[in-house]
């Protein structure tokens, strides 16, 4: 039986809760032990951490989880390109009043971009102009 949290507004996870969905986003439906053997790779935490951020998730109806005998699966209910626009959304009002520029300044500003990116720049830059003809 599937259990689904109700649709989600999407309220900001936390950073713990955002290396969560970074581990569902990529390997996509996990248990709460394949989150937290993907978590302690990188950083000290206990299982019962990673369970309880968990549940809380789907409290916030962040993830859905489905019955697996004596577990549960897990699976994320929002995507990872919307949490990233609402975040950076939320993060430049705050921030940067609402200017991109400013936020694009001051990012080159604080890192060296690869020539990679900064052809990635470029071309987005020229896609956006010709929108504007």
């Amino acid at each position: 039986m599937l259990v689904v949290a109700k649709k989600n507004t999407m309220s900001k996870p936390t950073e713990a809760e955002l290396e969560v969905l970074q581990v569902l986003w990529e390997k996509g439906a996990c248990t709460v032990k394949q989150v937290h053997e993907a978590l302690a790779k990188n950083k000290e935490v206990g299982y019962t951490t990673t369970l309880k951020i968990m549940q809380n998730m789907y409290d916030k109806k962040l993830l859905s989880r489905e019955p697996a005998g004596r577990s549960h699966i897990y699976t994320a209910m929002v995507s990872e390109e919307a949490t990233q626009q609402k975040l950076l959304d939320r993060f430049l009002k705050s921030a940067f009043g609402g200017s991109a520029m400013k936020l694009v300044m001051q990012a080159l500003g604080n890192h060296q971009p690869s020539k990679e990116e900064i052809e990635s720049i470029k071309a987005l830059l020229e896609q956006k102009e010709k929108e504007k003809k």
